[in-house]
């Protein structure tokens, strides 16, 4: 038996790409996880995060890293797809990419959406290999599982590694999340001029009350962007 882990990072930032990660181990390295110091990553500090993530890459059998950029996440939420199926899409990409269709694994993911059991018929529904799968959803469950765990750790340094490389490039910018003062001021001042850079998401509701005349146009580009 063997487990998948798959835990996002970086959903509810303005700025910046979101991240989905999983790992794949055997079921009974699950201990060995935890005895390294594997645990939540929003309960470690970056630089525990940091050298724990070398650490559970040497662990595990593989993981797998994908990214959302905002203009996909735009695309979703103003296209009518909403983020939770984005997800959905996005931590299937991590399964098929770590499930070859020979093993019996138990894949566990930290769900994001209310509705448990519809998001779960939502992500099966993009799996490939299915035969030898059980999929559990549930809240909490980076806390909860040590393999989510260890995903949630791979995803958010990847995400701050994100954030790292922005800030070089957009010093002023902030934690990129829309409670941020220093990123509420960076929007206003530089919002506008920079609006066509790949780096906001329009269809976040900090943006649409700053830059109102916007949406509209996002909502118009959609199908000339993505609808082929």
């Amino acid at each position: 038996m063997y487990l998948i882990g798959i835990d996002d990072s970086g959903r509810g930032p303005l700025i910046g790409n979101m991240f989905l990660a999983g790992v794949l181990i055997k079921k009974d390295d699950e201990s060995a996880l935890k005895k390294i110091g594997a645990k939540d990553s929003k309960l470690l500090t970056h630089s525990e995060r940091i050298k724990l993530a070398e650490m559970i890459k040497k662990q595990v059998i593989d993981y797998h890293v994908v990214e959302a950029t905002p203009q996909e996440i735009d695309h979703a939420v103003l296209g009518g797809k909403n983020l939770n199926t984005l997800e959905a899409e996005k931590m299937a990409q991590v399964i098929n990419e770590l499930n070859d269709g020979k093993k019996t694994i138990k894949v566990i993911v930290d769900c994001p959406s209310i509705n448990v059991k519809k998001w779960r018929e939502k992500l099966l529904s993009f799996i490939k290999h299915k035969a030898n799968l059980t999929v559990l959803c549930e809240h909490k469950a980076d806390f909860n599982h040590p393999v989510v765990s260890a995903a949630s750790i791979i995803g958010k340094v990847a995400r701050e590694d994100h954030v790292a490389l922005l800030k070089k490039q957009y010093p002023d910018m902030g934690s990129g999340y829309p409670s941020d003062p220093f990123t509420k001021k960076f929007l206003k001042e530089q919002g506008d001029k920079l609006k066509d850079s790949g780096i906001f998401r329009k269809s976040w509701q900090t943006w649409k009350v700053m830059f109102p005349q916007t949406e509209e146009k996002e909502k118009k580009g959609q199908k000339t962007l993505f609808e082929y």
